[in-house]
């Protein structure tokens, strides 16, 4: 198999081999055609679901999995963390063996899904910082219940989100941050003085700074500042228009530096579903006119409705960079956070053939994915 097209990482045109799952060779090119970018797979590491799909719902079954991973693909993004928000102990527990199951008979979903986020259940219980996750199954942080998650794991959880201000987190933080588990900040009503002892704690992740928060804060003295301040904390953002203004991202971009930034969908069951109101588990949320999602009469949001085709796009609109560097926010950014192999994200042989071809003239809402290619198959490729 062969791709064709400008490449992200130095901008030649070049041609990118493939042959049973890897890399073989990325060779120059001297002749010029229109025919887009190519560039190493999107690695999304938060997606609650899709089209219907819901992951953290009892109704989730293992074949959905494989349904996901191509819908996921239509957007360039070849690996991705299904994250279970809050949930019963039992239903995390489910839904982990659900995830082993479906990579254990697949070999496609066991390379496309490398782990799970579990954001939550460990949050604030306050309106506006819990989003719309279900007060009901909010608790404070509890070791024995985390140990249950990661034996059943088996190595494949990365990322859990906390709150860092509730009982008994600063020992979970330090305990579970030892195990190579990303332990991150997120739905927190927090001061900015716990802010900080959760980083020395061993925090090392934002997830999606500036979201999960009350609409109303102090000006100077919250948890937003000592966050973007922190060299010790990456941070994750939402940019779909919806989540941040442009001038948040613009901030964040040049203080966080875009080293430690990374782009993700938080994309939501909802999205891909037109405008109207819907039930997503025992929270009444609605589609509205202009995409986004949220809680009808609220200004809170409820997950995305876009994938990472559009928030690069927006991302550059809004920050003025490049799209190498854009693009390094999910890929070489997200790969190196939970700790992939490869996790350069290079077009280099040797390295598995997670590869995008896409058109962008630099003006569209989105990236025009025209074939994606996970671990040497080709998942998705405009009709």
């Amino acid at each position: 198999m062969e791709l064709q097209g400008y490449s992200v990482g130095n901008g030649k045109r070049v041609s990118v081999r493939i042959n049973e799952g890897l890399i073989t060779d990325c060779l120059e090119l001297e002749t010029k055609q229109e025919d887009g970018y190519v560039s190493p797979g999107f690695v999304d590491i938060q997606v609650n679901g899709y089209r219907g799909i819901d992951y953290s719902s009892e109704a989730f079954t293992s074949v959905q999995l494989a349904t996901m991973v191509r819908y996921l693909a239509a957007a360039g993004v070849t690996r991705h963390l299904p994250t279970i928000t809050t949930a019963p102990q039992g239903r995390i527990l489910g839904f982990i063996e659900k995830i082993k199951q479906a990579r254990s008979v697949d070999a496609l979903i066991s390379h496309a899904v490398p782990g799970i986020h579990i954001e939550g259940p460990y949050i604030s219980g306050e309106d506006g910082p819990r989003g719309t996750h279900d007060a009901a199954f909010v608790r404070n942080p509890d070791l024995r219940e985390f140990f249950e998650w990661y034996e059943a794991c088996e190595g494949l959880l990365k990322i859990v989100t906390l709150a860092p201000e509730l009982p008994g987190a600063m020992e979970f933080i330090k305990e579970v941050s030892t195990l190579g588990v990303v332990v991150a900040i997120g739905h927190t009503a927090a001061s900015r003085e716990i802010i900080l002892q959760a980083v020395e704690a061993g925090a090392s992740l934002s997830t999606h700074l500036g979201n999960g928060s009350a609409a109303k804060l102090p000006r100077l003295r919250n948890f937003l500042w000592p966050q973007v301040a922190s060299d010790a904390l990456s941070a994750s953002i939402i940019a779909d228009g919806h989540h941040l203004p442009p001038e948040v991202v613009v901030v964040f971009s040049r203080t966080k530096g875009l080293d430690n930034l990374i782009l993700v969908s938080d994309v939501a069951p909802l999205g891909g579903y037109p405008k109207g109101n819907y039930a997503w588990g025992n929270v009444s949320v609605a589609v509205f006119e202009d995409g986004h999602i949220g809680l009808p009469g609220t200004e809170i949001l409820a997950g995305a409705a876009h994938l990472l085709d559009w928030d690069i796009a927006h991302f550059m609109r809004y920050t003025g960079v490049s799209l190498v560097d854009a693009i390094r926010l999910c890929t070489q950014n997200a790969a190196k956070l939970i700790h992939l192999e490869h996790p350069t994200c290079a077009l280099s042989a040797g390295e598995p053939a997670d590869v995008v071809q896409f058109a962008y003239d630099g003006k569209g809402d989105s990236l025009r994915i025209l074939k994606t290619v996970i671990n040497g198959e080709v998942i998705y490729s405009q009709a």
